[in-house]
């Protein structure tokens, strides 16, 4: 049986990991590099980095802390945050990402999904969607939330996948940073379209929302979380440990 994955997620401004709520009032929380090295040792199954400004100011994701970060994990990395070319992907590839995430590039330029998949392989090619309700249906939004698309999110993580995109994170702005739990609605829209790994991203504020989230949506691969983990609300191991214990198949150690 395939396991699920807890992911922790490092929303990088500047050098430093900061987590907002809605995606808006950010504040400090740590140095990513120690951060990472922390959850490496502890069990998460996969790390994420963000640098959630790179698409807002118009700038490359920054390296320099890539390739620390890299350096110190021993677990799968996803990279994402201003990767708007396939130079863009070479860059961070290079920097020691196993999978580039891609957000408001693919939105500029939708053939940017499939020119990665051929490159790089399905798997490396994640696509991240930042969705929120809006007049009753799910909109993407980009910059950092900060920008109605328009598009239907549903829609856009359907045509993604046929174009190549190996994985989807589905990031819902409704439910960041609240702690109520995860969007299941939302989430369960989009894994009626697709059949790759969905990862559920917003809203985690304790054990009984994993619980939830994979006994409602097995077909939900991981949940992603930022707070709650850098906090300590929630250690990783005894959330694996609880998720285990309710019949959820975790890689525990």
């Amino acid at each position: 049986m395939i396991t699920k994955r807890i992911i922790p997620c490092l929303d990088v401004k500047n050098g430093r990991v900061v987590k907002g709520v809605n995606f808006q009032g950010l504040s400090d929380v740590s140095d990513p590099v120690e951060l990472a090295a922390r959850y490496s040792a502890v069990g998460a199954d996969e790390l994420v980095f963000y640098d959630i400004t790179a698409s807002a100011e118009g700038r490359a994701l920054f390296t320099d802390v890539l390739t620390k970060v890299a350096s110190t994990v021993f677990i799968p990395l996803t990279v994402g945050g201003g990767i708007n070319t396939l130079a863009d992907f070479d860059r961070v590839l290079k920097c020691g990402a196993d999978k580039v995430s891609v957000n408001s590039g693919a939105i500029r330029d939708p053939g940017l999904i499939g020119e990665a998949a051929r490159r790089y392989g399905d798997q490396c090619v994640v696509l991240s969607v930042d969705a929120k309700r809006v007049n009753g249906s799910y909109h993407v939004f980009a910059k950092g939330g900060r920008e109605d698309t328009g598009l239907d999110a549903i829609e856009w993580i359907r045509r993604g996948v046929a174009d190549g995109a190996g994985e989807i994170v589905l990031n819902s702005i409704d439910t960041d940073g609240v702690k109520q739990g995860f969007d299941l609605e939302m989430l369960a829209a989009a894994c009626q379209v697709v059949d790759v790994p969905v990862i559920a991203s917003g809203g985690a504020g304790g054990i009984q929302d994993f619980v939830t989230l994979f006994k409602t949506l097995p077909r939900v691969d991981a949940g992603l979380a930022a707070s709650i983990f850098h906090f300590g609300e929630v250690p990783i191991p005894e959330l694996k440990r609880a998720l285990a214990a309710q019949g959820v198949p975790m890689r525990l150690i």
